[in-house]
């Protein structure tokens, strides 16, 4: 029995306009089975965020940053970076998904070793144009507040809450799988 990777987390990391230290999550996207490991999920892209900042400093950074960092022999994290300072990262299961079932083997699902960058372009490519296409709203407004004003009740920093949006990033989060060139 093999796995093939597949995403367990995306995050959309925006700059606040008014401070340059400010990274705060915009929207967060799990996939089974870490449904409930948005806590886990959070330390991994704050985390990941460190490395954007020392691979932005040291050079001129690509859109395209790929591998980011891996977690463990599971979990791998991966980024894009838009022009507009927006960070996009996608956390990768390499044990994701069974390949291909068979009842005579037991034995358990091993992890793919790794994923080429390029395997991950298509995957970007659809959340950056999702993000686009939110942006395009006339209807949603981007806020230029600061945290602490858009803390909600919970005192939590508001996020991207249209519905439509997590509906896509969801959608791309199961569609991809290594291999596939678009979605």
């Amino acid at each position: 029995m093999t796995a093939t990777p597949s995403i367990a987390c995306i995050g959309i990391i925006g700059k606040h306009v008014r401070t340059t230290k400010a990274d705060e999550p915009l929207h967060i996207s799990l996939f089974p089975p870490h449904e409930e490991q948005e806590l886990d999920m959070s330390f991994i892209l704050n985390s990941s965020l460190d490395i954007f900042d020392i691979r932005t400093r040291a050079k001129t950074v690509d859109q395209d940053l790929g591998l980011l960092h891996a977690v463990d022999e599971r979990l791998a994290a991966y980024g894009w970076l838009t022009n507009t300072g927006i960070k996009f990262i996608i956390i990768v299961d390499m044990m994701g998904r069974l390949a291909k079932e068979e009842p005579d083997d037991k034995r358990k699902a091993q992890p793919i070793v790794g994923l080429r960058d390029a395997e991950m372009k298509p995957a970007f490519r659809a959340v950056q144009t999702a993000y686009i296409q939110l942006m395009l709203n006339p209807f949603f407004t981007p806020e230029e507040r600061t945290p602490l004003q858009l803390a909600n009740s919970n005192g939590r920093p508001a996020t991207i809450t249209s519905k439509k949006f997590a509906t896509e990033l969801q959608r791309i989060g199961h569609a991809w799988s290594p291999g596939v060139t678009s979605i």
